[in-house]
C-alpha cells in the first residue's frame, strides 16, 4: 500500500502568489531560446505533406514521424536545461512577435516554458510520437495515409500552441487548431455518412465550450485590459468576487467541450469513428486533456473563486460516474475505452476542483492516464487488426493465445487504470481519492465517496471488457484468423506497458513530480482525510476485487451471449449513453429547430407576403390608378393644371 507516511505529505499546495510562474518568467536564452522548434517541426511536417501532395507518399509518413521525435527531443532539451535552474527561476518566456495592437491592448505572441507546460510536452510528444510509430504498421495499406500523417503533425503542432502559449488569446488559436484537428481525424474516413456525421458532431459541440473560453476572454479584458497570464494572474485579486466566478465558470464551460465534460460528453463516443491511432491521440496525449490543462493554469483565478471552483469538482464528479455506469454496457471496445477516458478526466477535473489540495493529482494522473489509455487503445486497434476490424467484444473472447503481445501489453494497462497496487494508475487515481476525502465539510464525504464508487465501477467495466475480449470461449466466426501485429504496432505497444507499471513509481515516491511542479502549485502541506487513510486505501483495493471477481464470474467463467441480452433498465439507458443526444435534442435540437422554421415562415408569410408584398401592390396599385391620367390628350393636362392651380390658391387662401 502506499507509504502512509507521505499519503498526503503534499496533497495540499497552496499557491504562494497567485500567477506567480507567469509573472517571474524571464526571457529564455540558450536551448530554451529554441522553444519554438517544438511547434515549428511538426507544424512544418503537416505542411510540406499536404502541399506537397502525392509527391510525398513515399517518404512522408517516415517524416512526420521523425519530426515528431523531433519536437520531443527539444522538449527534453529545454527541460535538461531548466533542471539546471533554481526551482523559482524555471519559469522562462520565449517572445515571437508583436501580435495585436489596438488603441491601449499590446498583446505579444510567446510562449511559457515552466514546468506545467512542459510536462504537458513531454506527454504530447512522446506518447504522440509513439502513436505515429505504430501508424506506420496501422494505415500501412491505406491510399491516403500521407495525409493522415499530415493531420497527425498538425494534431500534435495546435496541441503544443495550446499547452506552450503564454496568453489565452495564444491559447485560443492552439485551442482551436486542435478542434480542426480532431474533426479532420475523426472524419478522415468521410466517404462513410456515420463517419462523417461524427466529425461534425464533435465539431458543433466543441463550438458551444469555445464559447465560454470566448466570454472568459472578454471578461478578461473589461476587467484587466490584458490576456497574457502574468497581468491577468498578477491582477486577479482585484477583480471582485462575481467577476472571477463568472470568469471561473466561463473557462470551465470552456473545458468541458475540449475534455468531454457534463453536459458536453456526448461527442466523445462517436468520435471513436476515426481511425484507432486517432482515438489513443485524442483520449491520451492531446484534446481531452485540454481542459484539465485550462483549468490547472487558471488556478490562480479557481483559487480566488471558491463557487467556481467547486462547481468544477461537481461536473467532475457528474461525469466520473456517468462515463463509468455507460462503459458498463458498451459491447464495442473503442466505445467501452471512450467511457473509460471520460471517466478518468473526470477524476481529474474533481482533483483540480479540490484547489491546492488536488493540482498536483490531477496532472499526476493525466500522465499516467495518458500512458495507459494509450496503450489500450492501441492494444485496441492490434485487436480490430487481428480480427478483420470487429469492434464487438461479444464476437470476441480467447485471444490470449492468438494475440499473445497485444494481451500481456493490455493487460499492463488494464492492471493500472483499475489501480492495482503499485502500478501507475494505483499511485496517481488513490491520491485523487484520498484528497477528495480531505476536502472541507460535506465536499469530503460527497467527492470523496463519488470517487471510491467510481473506482470499483471502474475495476468491473474495465475487467468486464479484459475478460470478453481476451479470455472465455472463442466466439469469432470461422472465417476469421487472428493473428499478431507487427513490430511497428506492437513496439510502441510495448513501452507504454512497460509505463503503465512502472511511471507512477518513478514520478511520485521519488518526489520527481510534486518537485517539479512544485515552482507551478506551490508547496504542500498536510491535510488529514476525514476517515482514516488506511481504511480509505483497504476500502479501494476491496471495491478493486469484488469488481474484477464480479466480471470474471459473469464474462471470464460464464458464457457470453453472442447478441447482447435486453438487459435492465438502466443497462438499457447506458447502451444509449443515458439519453444524452435524447437530451440534447429536445432542449437544444428541437426547439433551435422549431425557432428556426418559425422564423422561415414568418419571413415568407409574414414579412414577405404581408408587409413587404402588401407593399409592394399598394404601390403597384396606385402607380395603374395614376398611369390612366397619362392619356395623351391636351384637354386632360390642362385640367389637370387648372385644378392644380385651384388647390394651390385654396392653400393660400386658407394659411391667410
Amino acid at each position: 500500500m502506499h507509504d502512509l507516511s507521505s499519503g498526503l505529505a503534499s496533497a495540499s499546495l497552496a499557491l504562494a502568489e497567485p500567477g506567480a510562474s507567469a509573472v517571474h518568467a524571464t526571457e529564455a536564452t540558450g536551448t530554451a531560446a529554441l522553444g519554438w522548434l517544438m511547434i515549428a517541426l511538426p507544424l512544418a511536417g503537416a505542411a510540406l505533406l499536404l502541399l506537397g501532395g502525392r509527391a510525398t507518399d513515399r517518404w512522408g509518413p517516415a517524416l512526420a514521424t521523425g519530426l515528431s521525435w523531433g519536437s520531443f527531443a527539444v522538449g527534453a532539451a529545454v527541460i535538461a536545461q531548466l533542471l539546471g535552474l533554481p526551482a523559482d527561476e524555471r519559469s522562462l518566456r520565449v517572445p515571437l512577435w508583436d501580435w495585436v495592437s489596438a488603441g491601449d491592448l499590446s498583446v505579444q505572441a510567446g510562449l511559457l516554458l515552466d514546468p506545467l507546460s512542459l510536462a504537458f510536452v513531454m506527454l504530447i510528444t512522446f506518447v504522440g510520437s509513439l502513436i505515429h510509430v505504430y501508424s506506420l504498421g496501422y494505415m500501412e495499406h491505406d491510399p491516403d495515409k500521407r495525409r493522415f500523417f499530415a493531420y497527425l503533425n498538425l494534431f500534435v503542432a495546435a496541441m503544443l500552441i495550446l499547452v506552450l502559449a503564454d496568453s489565452y488569446l495564444l491559447l485560443f488559436v492552439g485551442w482551436e487548431g486542435v478542434g480542426l484537428a480532431s474533426y479532420l481525424l475523426i472524419g478522415f474516413w468521410n466517404h462513410n455518412p456515420a463517419y462523417a456525421a461524427a466529425a461534425n458532431k464533435a465539431f458543433i459541440v466543441n463550438r458551444v465550450g469555445d464559447f465560454g473560453l470566448v466570454i472568459a476572454m472578454g471578461l478578461m479584458l473589461a476587467n484587466f485590459g490584458a490576456l497574457d497570464y502574468a497581468t491577468v494572474h498578477g491582477s486577479a485579486g482585484s477583480a471582485t468576487p462575481m467577476v472571477l466566478t463568472l470568469i471561473g465558470l466561463a473557462l470551465l464551460l470552456g473545458a468541458c467541450g475540449k475534455s468531454a465534460q457534463f453536459p458536453l460528453q456526448s461527442w466523445l463516443g462517436d468520435a471513436m469513428a476515426g481511425p484507432t491511432p486517432v482515438s489513443a491521440l485524442i483520449h491520451a496525449a492531446t484534446m481531452v486533456t485540454a481542459g484539465v490543462y485550462l483549468v490547472a493554469r487558471s488556478q490562480a483565478i479557481y483559487d480566488l473563486t471558491p463557487d467556481a471552483r467547486v462547481v468544477v469538482a461537481i461536473v467532475g464528479a457528474i461525469t466520473l460516474l456517468y462515463g463509468a455506469i455507460v462503459g458498463c454496457a458498451k459491447d464495442d471496445i473503442k466505445k467501452a475505452l471512450a467511457a473509460s477516458t471520460m471517466s478518468q478526466i473526470g477524476y481529474m477535473m474533481l482533483a483540480v476542483g479540490l484547489g491546492p489540495i488536488g493540482y498536483v493529482y490531477a496532472i499526476f494522473h493525466l500522465l499516467t492516464h495518458g500512458f495507459f489509455k494509450a496503450g489500450m487503445f492501441l492494444g485496441a486497434g492490434s485487436v480490430m487488426h487481428a480480427m478483420n476490424d470487429r469492434v464487438d467484444m461479444r464476437r470476441f473472447g480467447a485471444l490470449s493465445k492468438e494475440v499473445r503481445i497485444t494481451w500481456l501489453t493490455f493487460a499492463a494497462g488494464w492492471l493500472a487504470i483499475i489501480g492495482f497496487p503499485f502500478t501507475a494508475g494505483w499511485f496517481s487515481k488513490d491520491h485523487i481519492i484520498e484528497s477528495a476525502f480531505s476536502a472541507p465539510g460535506w465536499q469530503g464525504w460527497v467527492f470523496g465517496s463519488v470517487t471510491l464508487l467510481g473506482a470499483g465501477i471502474t475495476a468491473f467495466y474495465m475487467s468486464r471488457l479484459f475478460f470478453m475480449t481476451f479470455h472465455g470461449k472463442a466466439r469469432w466466426h470461422d472465417e476469421a484468423h487472428p493473428h499478431e501485429s507487427p513490430l511497428t504496432m506492437t513496439v510502441p505497444m510495448m513501452v507504454l506497458a512497460v509505463g503503465s507499471l512502472v511511471l507512477g513509481a518513478a514520478l511520485y515516491p521519488t518526489g520527481i513530480l510534486t518537485g517539479w511542479l512544485e515552482p507551478v502549485f506551490g508547496h504542500g502541506e498536510d491535510h488529514e482525510p476525514l476517515i482514516p487513510l488506511l481504511a480509505i486505501q483497504v476500502s479501494v483495493f476491496v471495491l478493486m476485487v469484488l469488481g474484477v471477481g464480479l466480471a470474471w464470474l459473469r464474462y471470464g467463467r460464464d458464457e457470453v451471449p453472442v447478441e447482447a441480452p435486453r438487459g435492465s433498465a438502466l443497462t438499457r439507458a447506458a447502451r444509449r449513453d443515458l439519453y444524452q443526444d435524447e437530451a440534447n435534442d429536445a432542449f437544444f435540437v428541437h426547439p433551435m429547430s422549431t425557432l428556426v422554421r418559425a422564423t422561415v415562415d414568418t419571413d415568407r408569410d409574414v414579412v414577405e407576403a404581408g408587409l413587404t408584398g402588401g407593399t409592394v401592390r399598394g404601390v403597384s396599385g396606385l402607380s395603374s390608378y395614376l398611369r390612366r391620367a397619362q392619356n395623351g390628350f391636351v384637354r386632360s393636362y390642362a385640367l389637370t393644371m387648372l385644378l392644380g392651380v385651384v388647390a394651390i390658391l385654396g392653400a393660400v387662401w386658407v394659411m391667410q
